[in-house]
C-alpha cells in the first residue's frame, strides 16, 4: 500500500519506508551500549536478539536467567539499587525498560507489589541512568494508563484516568519520565503498548496465549463476559521496531500509541484462532473481571508519522504462532519458549515473582 505523495514524487510504499527505518535504525544502533531490564522476557527475549543483530553491546537486568547463555546476564531486582549500579557499570549509552508487573489481575492481587516494581523501581532505575549518563530510554507502557474511552479511538493527549493498580502504576512511572526529560535531559518514550503477541509467548498469561495452551491441553477457555469488548493486537516484532526508533530517534518522546489500529472483539479472536489453527475449541462465559475496559480502540498517527508502520496483520501474525504452538511439546506450554538467532539454554526456574519478566500484553 503507498499513501498520495505531494508534488511530482511519488510516495513510497509502507514497506521500503520501514526497511529504510531499520536500516537507519541498524547504523544508530551498532556499538552501542544499551541495558535491557526485564531481557528474559516474551518481549525482552526478541528486543536483545534483535538489538544483537544490529550490533548493540546489550546486557540485560532480570530476576531470572535468560535462557541465551552468551547473553551478559545481571540477575536481580531492579527496585534494588546494588543491582543497577552493577547492571549499568561500565557505561550505558540507552535504557529499554521492559521490567514489570504486566498482568492485570494480578495487581488487583498484589497492588503493594506492582507499586514497588512499576513506580519505585522506575524511579531508583531512572536515578541510576541519569547517574550513569543514560541519554534514552525507551519505556514498555500501556493504554491502559488511559482508562475508559473518552472518544472515538485513543491517543497520546487522551486524558490519564487509569481503573486498576497496573494502569496506575504505568502512568505514575510516565509521569516520573516526564520530569526526568524536563529537568536532566534523559529523553523517554513511554510507548503504549496495546495486546502484544507473537512467537515465544508459551509462559505468557494474555489471551492468544491462553487460547492457544486450551487447544494444545485440550482444555476449555472461559471467555470473561459475553465477549463482546473489542482490544487491539500488535505484534512482537512491530513492538521491537517501536523500541529500535524509540533509542535513536531524537523525535521520539514522551507518549506514542503503539498498536495495529484494527480492534478485534474477544469473540472475533476466538473465532480467528479456530480457523488458524483447525480445532475445534471450547468456551464457555464466566464473570467479567473487574477493572476490564469494555473497549480499547487506538489511533497510532503520531508512531506513524515518526516514522513507524505495523508489518503484520493479526491474521497474518496468528498463523506463525500456531505454527509454534503446533509442534510444541505439550509439557512445555508453561516453559521459556525460543527466539530465533537466540541460543536456548536450561529452562527458566518457573513459579519467579512476576516482577522483572519482559512485559507483554
Amino acid at each position: 500500500m503507498s499513501e498520495a505523495g505531494s508534488g511530482t514524487t511519488p510516495a513510497q510504499p509502507e514497506g521500503a519506508r520501514l526497511e529504510e527505518g531499520r536500516a537507519a535504525s541498524a547504523g544508530d544502533l551498532g556499538g552501542r551500549r544499551i541495558l535491557v531490564t526485564g531481557g528474559s522476557g516474551f518481549i525482552g527475549r526478541h528486543v536483545v536478539a534483535e538489538l544483537s543483530r544490529e550490533g548493540a553491546q546489550i546486557r540485560v537486568v532480570d530476576l531470572n536467567p535468560h535462557p541465551d547463555p552468551t547473553v551478559e546476564l545481571v540477575q536481580g531486582d531492579i527496585a534494588d539499587p546494588g543491582v543497577l549500579e552493577r547492571a549499568l557499570d561500565g557505561g550505558t549509552d540507552a535504557v529499554v525498560h521492559l521490567a514489570a508487573v504486566t498482568s492485570v489481575l494480578r495487581s488487583l492481587e498484589h497492588p503493594g507489589l506492582t507499586y514497588t516494581t512499576n513506580v519505585a523501581g522506575t524511579h531508583e532505575l531512572l536515578e541510576a541512568a541519569r547517574a550513569a549518563g543514560v541519554r534514552a530510554l525507551a519505556f514498555a507502557s500501556t493504554n491502559a494508563v488511559t482508562g475508559p474511552m473518552q472518544a472515538r479511538a485513543i491517543v497520546e493527549t487522551a486524558t490519564l484516568r487509569p481503573l486498576t493498580p497496573y494502569g496506575a502504576t504505568k502512568a505514575a512511572a510516565e509521569m516520573l519520565m516526564s520530569a526526568y526529560s524536563s529537568s536532566y535531559g534523559l529523553r523517554c518514550v513511554a510507548l503504549r503498548l496495546t495486546n502484544v503477541y507473537g512467537p515465544g509467548m508459551q509462559a505468557k498469561d494474555s489471551i492468544v496465549a491462553r487460547l492457544m495452551r486450551a487447544i494444545r491441553l485440550e482444555r476449555t477457555f472461559e471467555i470473561y463476559g459475553d465477549g463482546r469488548q473489542v482490544r487491539d493486537y500488535v505484534h512482537v516484532t512491530d513492538v521491537v521496531g517501536a523500541i529500535k526508533l524509540a533509542l535513536t530517534g531524537e523525535q521520539w518522546q514522551g507518549p506514542m500509541v503503539i498498536g495495529s489500529g484494527d480492534s478485534l472483539s474477544v469473540l472475533d479472536v476466538v473465532e480467528e484462532v479456530r480457523r488458524v489453527s483447525g480445532a475445534a475449541l471450547d468456551v464457555r462465559h464466566g464473570p467479567a473481571k473487574p477493572g476490564e475496559m469494555p473497549a480499547v480502540v487506538v489511533d497510532p498517527s503520531r508512531a506513524r508519522a515518526a516514522g513507524w508502520s505495523p508489518r503484520y496483520t493479526f491474521s497474518e501474525g496468528l498463523r506463525g504462532v500456531w505454527e509454534e504452538w503446533a509442534t510444541a511439546e505439550v509439557q512445555a506450554m508453561t516453559g521459556p519458549p525460543s527466539v530465533p538467532g537466540m541460543q536456548v539454554a536450561s529452562s527458566p526456574p518457573l513459579g519467579q515473582p512476576a516482577r522483572a519478566s519482559g512485559t507483554g500484553r
